[in-house]
C-alpha cells in the first residue's frame, strides 16, 4: 500500500489508542503531544477504563477534535483497554501511549516513513528519553544496544521496544497473533484479544515476544528519543515484587508454547529482569532491595550480565554506595547519576 495515498475522507492511516485510568495530572499533556503531530492523517482512540478521577471530563472541556473519541469500558486494566482500543480502530497501523506518557511532534511521520520504506516491517519503535513526574526531560534515555536484526531471544530477553509508548504497529500483524491461536488452550481468552488480559504487567513483552515466535515479521529500531516516557512511581512499573511475579507468570506461559525457546533463553532473559528491577529499586531509593536483585541476577546467569557491563557495575556500585545513606540523599545523588 502507497501510504501517501490514505487519507481522512476514506479512513486513517494511524489509530492512536490510549487507555485512560486515574492520569487526571498527565493527560493533557499526552494529547496534546498526539493532536499536534507533523503527520495528521490519524484518529485518537481514548479508552476510558472507568477511571475514577476527572480524566474525562477534563478531555471533553479542553479537547474539541473530531479526530478524536472516546470509548467506554469497565475496569479491566491497561491490557483490556488495549485491546478494546486496537478493536475500535480503523488504521492500518496502531500506535499505543499510555496516558502518563508523551511524543515528540514529529513521531508518527517518522514511524509512517520508515514502515511505508519497508513492507515487512511489522513494528517500528523509537528510542525514547525520560520525563519526570512534573513533565521535565531528565537527559537520560532509553534505547536497546542492538539496534537492528532483532530475532525473538532479543525481544523477549531484552524487550528493546522498551516501553508501551514506543511502538508502530501493523493492525494485522497483532490480528495473527490474537487469541484464540490455539497456543494456549487452557487459557479463557476471548476474541479479539492481542494483549493477554490475565497479565496485569509484563503484558507488553508477552505481545512483542508472540509476535516475534509466532510472525516471521521485522522489528525495526528508530534511532531518535520520539517517546518521553515518564518515570512515575505511582505507575504499575513501580510495584517492583508484584511485576517480577507477573514475568514469572509470562515465562511460564511461555513454557506451554515454546519449551525449547523457553529453556534456552529463560535463564538468560530472568536474570536481565533481576538486574532491571535491581534499577528500578534504586530509582525509588531501596537500595538494599537492589543489591538483593543483583545477587538473584548472578546466581541465575552471571554470564548474561556482561552485556552492558557498565549498567551492571553502575549498578552494584550505587548499591553498595547508597545502602548506608539516609534515603533523601540516596534520592538525591540518583537524580544526578542514573
Amino acid at each position: 500500500m502507497n501510504f501517501a495515498k490514505s487519507t481522512l475522507a476514506s479512513a486513517p492511516l494511524v489509530s492512536v489508542v490510549i487507555p485512560v485510568y486515574n492520569v487526571e495530572q498527565y493527560i493533557s499533556q499526552a494529547l496534546n503531544s498526539v493532536l499536534k503531530q507533523s503527520y495528521q492523517n490519524l484518529e485518537v482512540v481514548v479508552v476510558d477504563d472507568e477511571s475514577p478521577d476527572g480524566s474525562i471530563d477534563l478531555i471533553h472541556r479542553e479537547f474539541n477534535d473530531p479526530r478524536l473519541r472516546i470509548v467506554r469500558q469497565a475496569n479491566t486494566g491497561l491490557a483490556g483497554a488495549r485491546n478494546t482500543g486496537i478493536r475500535e480502530s480503523k488504521g492500518e497501523l496502531i500506535a499505543f501511549l499510555d496516558s502518563d506518557d508523551a511524543w515528540s511532534l514529529d513521531k508518527l511521520q517518522q514511524h509512517v516513513d520508515v514502515m511505508q520504506a519497508n513492507p515487512k516491517c511489522g513494528i517500528s519503535f523509537s528510542a525514547s528519553e525520560f520525563i519526570d513526574e512534573q513533565g521535565r526531560h531528565l537527559g537520560r534515555f532509553q534505547a536497546p544496544l542492538k539496534k537492528h536484526g532483532f530475532e525473538p531471544k532479543d525481544i523477549f530477553c531484552r524487550n528493546p521496544i522498551g516501553n508501551g509508548s514506543a511502538p508502530v504497529i501493523r493492525k494485522d500483524i497483532l490480528q495473527m497473533i490474537a487469541y484464540p491461536t490455539g497456543l494456549h488452550k487452557s487459557s479463557a481468552h476471548v476474541p479479539g484479544q492481542y494483549f493477554d488480559e490475565s497479565l496485569k504487567q509484563s503484558e507488553d513483552v508477552d505481545c512483542w515476544t508472540r509476535i516475534a515466535l509466532i510472525t516471521d515479521t521485522q522489528f525495526e529500531f528508530i534511532d531518535k528519543p520520539l517517546t518521553y516516557y515518564r518515570l512515575n512511581n505511582g505507575g504499575l512499573s513501580a510495584d517492583v515484587e508484584k511485576q517480577f511475579s507477573t514475568w514469572m507468570f509470562l515465562l511460564r506461559k511461555l513454557e506451554t508454547y515454546s519449551p525449547d525457546f523457553a529453556a534456552e533463553y529463560g535463564p538468560v532473559a530472568k536474570a536481565f529482569q533481576y538486574r532491571y528491577l535491581a534499577r528500578r529499586c534504586l530509582l525509588q531509593g531501596r537500595a538494599k532491595d537492589a543489591l538483593v536483585l543483583m545477587v538473584r541476577a548472578f546466581q541465575t546467569r552471571p554470564v548474561a550480565l556482561l552485556t552492558e557491563f557498565r549498567k551492571t557495575i553502575e549498578t552494584l556500585g550505587l548499591g553498595l554506595l547508597l545502602v548506608a545513606l539516609p534515603q533523601a540523599l540516596q534520592l538525591r545523588i540518583l537524580n544526578r547519576l542514573i
